[in-house]
């Protein structure tokens, strides 16, 4: 494709055109897709509101571009590789036009069973490939697709369903998650005991683990696609109708609906799939992130699939049945392109290089990284041991508001530099601001980030509450998207990420961020990873306290916390030594990896009695551990 970035100096190209002539640039872009209906403006937009259009009045739908289009040249090549939990099952394979077929059965079993263009259903499956069918399923007949991550508990699903009014859930009898086998079913009736909308349950049998059956109401996934014909007409959308509801956190607990819509969340999710990673015909690509969360979405399916790749789908986790396990699948199926999350990373590090040293990991082209800043320390790792120092590193930055990366090396095309997302992708106007809002120019200068002008991928509203969405992302500085996000821009106008900005600490007078005070600490060898937050502190304003997780049980607790606050004053300073440190076992994460401070600071605070839920943390009885050796 034309929009495929070559060098640097065609990404300075590109970038310098995309701030001139923004309408223009994405004019070109968007004209290689197949329309129904050309659009008749490519943008309207005002940040106030805020009204973000793309593509205006342009009809099309999606799957038309993720299938179709491909069935003539790539119709019997491998869209999905499938690779399972156990790893003595083999792993399945699915071409474009077998892709396509199941997906035209699959959209004409919803139909059939009453779903139409603007019903809201919710995905609430395993990793495995009948969960992309049915998202792109309900793509195909204009319904709103609302995955919740299949290691959600009830009351988190029950929130989803109700908030979007969903009207069926397609699940499975249960999941695999290395030795552990998830009654999904089960939790899924649970749920709908406070959700009148739905009408129908569609049931796939993965586990054969036993649940009960709701007459008139559940049907098995083989029976509501017996009889479905393979034609199925794509339902002609707007440009600017809802293609997902996507769930993230709120600041105030209740979780926010993201919507994306179709025109500009397509054009954006193939230029930036394309272009971050540099993919090439004929590659193995491996994201290996659930498509319950935004990465699952735009780079596990939609992405790839856009751009007529093979993309690796895996039910497991990194660690079952050992720590080779990513390695091992890298070696079997040849992948080029892997893109996993920090967490992961550090955690495989922890392991040990002999879960490393079996596999030969000579496939591999790209790495990638994704879901928070990597440290330095893991960055390095990566770079030597998996990538065998010859693999450029992508280390991307963007939100499930964003819908797409927005900040990132391009791969072998931007020198890279561990810890810092680097540059823009064209289009991208990031701008760094201070508390009050003004603008800082220049370089060596810290703020918050914020976009200054829109991208095709960007949130519209969050469901049924526009003014939700005004207040989180557009009210705090008048004409900007605030990403909530500190940030570094360098002497060389790369980005560096220091946290979320309610994650950072002022300390006697000085702003730091927690993640520079986390790396630092990470430098010593010991440790495997930290959560670092403030409390309350007489002198200073604010202390720092850091919950620390050794990789070897050390008798001299006294003496390694010696050694980590000389660490971080080696590597920021001694006004950033931790106030006090906890040794912990394990950190209160949710089941995307992210790391739940707001849970932490209460613990620092010792305000116990108000750490709020925390039934959906990947473990949550690390909560108890952390209360009971809580320094106060």
């Amino acid at each position: 494709m034309a929009t495929r970035i070559t060098n640097i100096e065609e990404y300075k190209a590109a970038y310098k055109t995309s701030l001139e002539t923004p309408e223009q640039f994405w004019d070109e872009i968007a004209g290689e897709f197949v329309w129904k209906k050309k659009y008749d403006k490519v943008l309207e937009w005002n940040f106030l509101e805020p009204d973000v259009k793309w593509f205006i009045n342009g009809k099309l739908n999606i799957t038309e571009n993720c299938l179709d289009r491909h069935l003539a040249t790539k119709g019997n090549q491998n869209a999905i590789i499938w690779e399972p939990n156990e790893t003595g099952h083999q792993a399945r394979t699915i071409t474009y036009k077998e892709l396509h077929e199941q997906v035209c059965i699959f959209a004409n079993a919803l139909k059939k069973l009453g779903a139409k263009k603007g019903d809201r259903i919710c995905i609430y499956m395993p990793m495995v490939p009948e969960l992309a069918i049915a998202v792109l399923a309900c793509a195909r007949i204009g319904a709103i697709h609302n995955v919740v991550f299949g290691g959600f508990s009830y009351k988190s699903l029950a929130d989803r369903i109700q908030d979007a009014d969903c009207t069926i859930v397609i699940t499975a009898d249960g999941a695999y998650r290395g030795a552990k086998d998830i009654p999904l079913k089960a939790v899924v009736d649970e749920a709908l005991e406070t959700c009148p909308s739905i009408e129908k349950v569609i049931v796939l049998k993965r586990t054969n683990i036993e649940y009960n059956t709701v007459q008139g109401r559940d049907i098995l996934w083989e029976d509501a696609i017996k009889d479905c014909s393979s034609d199925c007409a794509a339902e002609v959308m707007d440009s600017e109708d809802m293609l997902f509801i996507l769930y993230t956190s709120g600041s105030t607990g209740k979780p926010k609906g993201v919507v994306h819509t179709t025109g500009g969340y397509m054009v954006y999710a193939d230029y930036s799939f394309r272009n971050v990673f540099q993919y090439d015909d004929g590659e193995i690509y491996w994201c290996t992130a659930d498509v319950g969360w935004i990465t699952g979405h735009t780079y596990l399916i939609y992405g790839p699939l856009l751009a007529g790749a093979t993309t690796l789908m895996f039910e497991g986790i990194p660690t079952y049945p050992d720590a080779g396990r990513f390695w091992n699948i890298i070696d079997k199926h040849k992948v080029n392109i892997f893109y996993t999350a920090p967490t992961a990373i550090r955690s495989l590090e922890a392991m040990g290089l002999d879960f490393v040293k079996p596999y030969k990991l000579d496939s591999l082209r790209v790495l990638g990284s994704v879901g928070e800043p990597i440290n330095k320390e893991a960055w390095e790792w990566y770079h030597l041991n998996i990538g065998k120092e010859k693999c450029p590193i992508v280390d991307t930055w963007w939100q499930t508001e964003t819908g797409g990366i927005l900040i990132s090396p391009l791969a072998g095309i931007t020198k890279t530099k561990p810890s810092f997302a680097t540059l823009p992708l064209p289009g991208i106007r990031p701008v760094l601001v201070d508390e009050a809002g003004k603008i800082l120019e220049g370089n060596n200068v810290e703020g918050r980030l914020c976009i200054e002008f829109p991208w095709p991928s960007m949130i519209r509203t969050t469901y049924g509450n526009h003014e939700r969405c005004r207040q989180n992302y557009f009210d705090t500085f008048k004409n900007l998207y605030f990403t909530g996000d500190g940030c570094k821009r360098d002497e060389d106008g790369y980005y560096r990420i220091t946290g979320r900005v309610d994650d950072v600490i002022k300390v006697s007078g000085h702003l730091l961020g927690t993640a520079e005070i986390e790396n630092a600490i990470n430098e010593h060898p010991d440790i495997v990873e930290s959560a670092v937050v403030g409390f309350p502190h007489d002198i200073k304003g604010w202390g720092i306290y850091a919950f620390v997780i050794c990789e070897n049980e050390r008798k001299d607790e006294h003496n390694l916390k010696l050694e980590i606050l000389a660490t971080v004053s080696k590597y920021m300073g001694s006004i950033a030594k931790p106030d006090k440190i906890q040794i912990v076992k394990g950190l209160p994460k949710t089941r995307s990896g992210k790391i739940m401070r707001r849970i932490l600071r209460k613990i620092a605070e010792n305000d116990l009695a108000n750490l709020g839920d925390t039934s959906t943390l990947l473990d949550p009885a690390v909560v108890e551990d952390i209360k009971a050796g809580a320094i106060h």
